[in-house]
């Protein structure tokens, strides 16, 4: 399913939702200044989270970003393993509810 070249997609997307995309990038660029957490730190959380929606275009995206923001590949393993813990404390908690 994934194919990167569906990014190029978002070209239509702008022509026919002007006003939403508009808005969409308006939140990017607000959220990802520089403001009490660093470009670095912001893009940690986006790979964190893009891992845990599984989201390859995320991904991608921001893990592109996360590099030129100075990530390192050990800090992109620990933010992932951070999200892997998160997801399987969700499984393991959603568990108690299959316990009558």
């Amino acid at each position: 399913m994934y194919d990167a070249t569906n990014m190029k997609k978002i070209k239509t997307l702008r022509e026919l939702a002007p006003e939403g995309m508009a808005a969409f990038d308006a939140l990017n660029a607000a959220v990802f200044k520089d403001g009490a957490l660093s470009m670095k730190v912001k893009e940690l959380i986006a790979v964190a989270v893009a891992v845990t929606t599984q989201c390859p275009y995320c991904i991608d995206a921001h893990v592109k970003k996360a590099k030129i923001a100075g990530c390192t590949d050990a800090e992109l393993t620990e933010a992932t393993l951070v999200a892997a813990a998160l997801r399987a404390g969700g499984a393991v908690t959603h568990g108690t509810h299959a316990i009558v």
